[in-house]
């Protein structure tokens, strides 16, 4: 079959639809960069605490106890950077749902059909992005609450 006016314009809408989530997508992948080089500091900076514990005594470290606070500080926003990678997995998920929905909204008889599931979805995937984002800002408040500046 050979598109027509009326069978194009549809599908040119629904494409146009379709790609203005992806734009979301970019943010998103932005985010589980700058959330995966942070989880790597964390881990990097546990297991240096790790090995420093592993060959220190309270007696013969005075650092000791602070060490083991950090320690589980870290282990705090690990928990926290994992819950904010989770969301945005799931934020990705849902705008490519979003996304699959919008391309394919384009009935048979040629006119845009929005599935009463498209505000479901993109919504449920703004809504993980923002509190992924409020995650991400934890994280960051709990890192800068543990720096330390000894005299």
């Amino acid at each position: 079959m050979i598109p027509t006016p009326e069978t194009l314009n549809p599908l040119t809408e629904a494409i146009q639809l379709s790609v203005a989530p992806v734009f979301l997508l970019t943010g998103v992948a932005g985010m589980l960069n700058a959330l995966g080089s942070r989880l790597a500091r964390v881990v990097d900076r546990s297991r240096a605490l790790e090995e420093w514990l592993l060959t220190s005594t309270p007696q013969n470290n005075p650092r000791h106890y602070r060490f083991l606070l950090e320690l589980k500080s870290i282990d705090v926003r690990k928990r926290v950077i994992n819950g904010a990678t989770a969301l945005m997995v799931i934020c990705a998920v849902f705008i490519g749902l979003t996304v699959v929905e919008l391309f394919y909204s384009t009935g048979m008889q040629g006119r845009l059909q929005l599935s009463r599931w498209v505000p479901v979805t993109f919504l449920s995937g703004f809504g993980c992005f923002i509190a992924a984002c409020v995650l991400y800002l934890i994280e960051i408040l709990l890192a800068s609450r543990g720096v330390r500046v000894d005299n």
